[in-house]
Order: structure tokens, then C-alpha cells, then sequence
């Protein structure tokens, strides 16, 4: 099969190219790129007017899938990526039962064989995410795993989590940490601080992750090897890791678009969809955060993609924290980051799918020759309104619901096929 896509702006990170060009597919690879490609094709896109990307990469996703496919599962949690231009992610392991064997691997590998993305696979630190036993990381691998974490919670014991950075090093495992100490939240639901106080409800105190953030920073200092940061919320989380970088330390991190677009006051509503862990935070918090993207500090900007039912999400004060967010994340980054004059185009490509591909080491985040062709045709210029009824995840706890952004994928290619289009199945 051979694809022309025609005339489209093409930004490739790898390369810092960005122009309008054609670009060649042949077979689901990328053949070439020119400014002017003629050939016989079996098939031609018109890109006028639209930006040409690689594919995004998530690395930060809770597909729910096994065990609780009533939220989500492998192939609807795929088709929200595709709809959002996300090609390549990473799930999170604590499914049900967690993914810290060999069976529960191999499941999600078979059953995302036919997935609208490409979903690799994070194994769990701990036996059943309880705390207390090491996975053994070299079988995870041997099944397909390509990073380790307790997402959900932290890994409590400083020693365990020695032990877990230096394994995965030998073993060229990305460590992923869930920063957070629950001894200092004790059943906090939003962040500590004026909002929590007005509606008289427990906080759950900025400390709790700047305690932890600082812990894996020295671990991983000392010991000389890497860890990734997830889910970065707080000013001095966000100092911490500049510094550690700063001194050479192997430090990464990520964050995700409602850390540096919406602070802690969206919770005087009272509508749990506003509730995930780390919480929205104060103003001083967003801005750190924001800068902490613009200079570099974080890495990445992930989604956290966490499905909830309508039902699940009902009472403010019981219900589960997450939120999803494939299908917004690169029209809330555009929207605040690009469209204010705060970051590239180019920056924020390579934030969302360059830098991600890099960390996890896999084959994505480019527009290379020889590259597959993993691809989103984006229009910058659309606004939309954000309605979670109208959206591919099976769940609906969207934060930018009812917000205009800026900034649409019309097209996604998976593999040089089409595994979405906008002007077809318009949300």
C-alpha cells in the first residue's frame, strides 16, 4: 500500500524540521519526505491547511484492563487514544489481578493486538502493589514488560525501592514513581489549602509529594542510576527535580495538562470529575508547574488517563479520584502553552511524543525515514467544545468538560492505517 500525504506542515521533532512538505508511506513506513513527491499512489491526502505530527506518546495511561472493563478496557481505552492522536502509550499495572506476572502480560499483549494504539506495558514494583515483595523484573521482561512502578500508590519502604531502581537498571527497566506519602495524606481527598478548608473537607497536604519526589531524587543520585517522576503537581517537586538535573542526577519527569491550566478552585463546585491524586493545586503550583515545561525540567506532559463510571464519580465526597484526558491533552497543551506564546509548536511536539519515545526507548515519536508511520494530521486552527457524551472512552469524568480549546486531530494513522478521522466521526 502506498499513501501520499500532500502539502501538509510537517514538524518533526528528531530533526527539528518543520515546513510544508509531502510525505511518502509505503507498506506502513515512511518512505520519504520532500517538498514536492510525485508518485502512483493507491492513496493521496490532501494536507492543505493542516499540521502534519508523529504520533503521540502517552506514557502515563489506565486502561483499567483486566478487571475492571466497566470503566475501560484495552480496545475502547485505544480508540480514545487514536481519537486524540495518541499511537503509542503506557498502561499502568494496577489491574485487577495486577500486572506482576507473566499471564497478565500476555493477555494485554493479545488482546491489544487489534487496539486502535500501540500499548506497552508497565509492570507492577510489588507483588500484588502490596509493598512488600519485589516482582521478579527479569521475568516481567522476558514477557514484554518495559517499565515498573506501584502506580496507584507509592513504594513505602526506601530499601525496597533501592533495591527496585538498582534491578531495573541492570535490566534497562524504567522505573516510574508514584510520588506520594500516605501517612501525611491520611484520607485527604483535594489539595490542603483554602478550597479544603472552605468546604470543610481533609486535604491532602503538598508535602506528601515533595516528601517522596525528594526520596527518589536521592536514591537515584546516590546510587547512580534513573528514575522517572510521575505526575508532577507542586512548586517545590518542580524545584527539586531542576536541581537534581542541574547536578547531573538521572532524573525525569512528566506532568499532565490540568497541573498547569486549572488550580484547586474548580473544587468549589463540589463535582468530583475535578478530583485526581495529586489534586489540583494553588496558583503558585500552576505556575511552577508551567515553567517547569517551558525550561525543561519536565519532560514530559502525559494525561494520567484514568476512567471512571457516572455512578462511581456520583458523590463528591466518596467517589474515586482520576480523570480522563487522551482525547483533550494536545488541545488543552496547544490552547495553553502554544496559543499563549508560551512554548513552540515544535516544543510541545517534542514534550508529547519525541521525549516519551526517548525515556521508554521505544520506536516512536518521529517522522524519520524508515520511522512507521505513526501520524496525526492536526488542524490548529479549530476550536472545539469539549462534550464527554460524545467521546470514544467508555468513561466520562473529562476535567476540560464544557471548555473550548483550541486545536483538533483530524486524523490518525496507526501504522500508515487510518485509525481515525474527525470529518467522519466528529466529537
Amino acid at each position: 500500500m502506498v499513501i501520499l500525504i500532500k502539502h501538509g506542515y510537517v514538524v518533526n521533532p528528531a530533526d527539528n524540521f518543520q515546513q510544508i512538505a509531502d510525505i511518502l508511506i509505503v507498506d506502513g513506513v515512511i518512505q520519504k519526505i520532500d517538498s514536492e513527491i510525485s508518485v502512483i499512489a493507491d492513496k493521496t491526502v490532501n494536507a492543505n491547511g493542516l499540521t502534519v505530527l508523529p504520533g503521540l506518546v502517552d506514557m502515563h495511561v489506565h486502561l483499567r484492563d483486566p478487571g475492571f472493563i466497566h470503566k475501560e478496557d484495552i480496545l475502547s481505552g485505544c480508540e480514545a487514544a487514536a481519537a486524540g492522536g495518541v499511537t503509542s502509550l503506557l498502561c499502568m499495572p494496577n489491574t485487577k489481578p495486577v500486572i506482576d506476572g507473566k499471564k497478565v502480560v500476555e493477555y494485554i499483549k493479545e488482546k491489544a493486538k487489534d487496539a486502535k494504539a500501540k500499548v506497552y506495558i508497565t509492570g507492577a514494583i510489588s507483588k500484588r502493589l502490596n509493598g512488600e515483595d519485589l516482582c521478579d523484573f527479569a521475568k516481567l521482561k522476558k514477557a514484554g514488560v518495559i517499565a515498573v512502578s506501584d502506580d496507584g500508590r507509592p513504594v513505602k519502604d526506601a530499601k525496597m525501592m533501592t533495591q527496585a531502581l538498582k534491578q531495573a537498571d541492570e535490566l534497562g527497566l524504567l522505573v516510574t514513581s508514584h510520588c506520594e506519602d500516605l501517612d501525611i495524606i491520611q484520607g485527604g481527598i483535594i489539595n490542603e489549602g483554602q478550597v479544603s478548608r472552605h468546604l470543610g473537607v481533609k486535604g491532602m497536604h503538598r508535602s506528601s509529594e515533595d516528601y517522596i519526589t525528594a526520596r527518589e531524587i536521592i536514591l537515584a543520585e546516590t546510587n547512580h542510576v534513573p528514575v522517572h517522576i510521575a505526575h508532577v503537581s507542586t512548586k517545590l517537586s518542580v524545584q527539586l527535580i531542576r536541581e537534581a538535573k542541574a547536578r547531573g542526577a538521572k532524573v525525569t519527569a512528566e506532568t499532565c495538562p490540568h497541573y498547569f491550566s486549572l488550580t484547586e478552585q474548580e473544587l468549589l463546585k463540589q463535582d468530583a470529575d475535578y478530583r485526581m491524586n495529586p489534586p489540583l493545586r494553588e496558583q503558585e503550583d500552576v505556575d511552577a508547574v508551567l515553567q517547569g515545561v517551558i525550561d525543561g525540567t519536565l519532560d514530559c506532559i502525559v494525561t494520567d488517563h484514568a476512567p471512571h463510571t457516572k455512578d462511581e464519580k456520583r458523590d463528591f465526597l466518596t467517589a474515586p479520584n482520576g480523570v480522563i484526558g487522551m482525547e483533550t491533552s494536545f488541545a488543552a497543551a496547544y490552547t495553553y502553552l502554544v496559543k499563549t506564546g508560551k512554548l513552540s509548536l515544535m516544543e510541545l511536539v517534542k514534550r508529547m511524543s519525541y521525549h516519551p519515545a526517548q525515556i521508554l526507548n521505544i520506536p516512536a515519536g518521529t517522522l524519520n525515514v524508515g520511522a512507521a508511520a505513526d501520524i496525526i494530521l492536526v488542524d490548529l486552527n479549530k476550536e472545539w467544545t469539549v462534550k464527554p457524551e460524545k467521546m470514544y472512552s467508555r468513561a466520562r469524568n473529562a476535567v476540560y468538560k464544557g471548555m473550548t480549546l483550541t486545536g483538533k486531530v483530524i486524523c490518525t494513522y496507526l501504522n500508515g492505517k487510518k485509525v481515525f478521522d474527525y470529518r467522519k466521526n466528529k466529537i
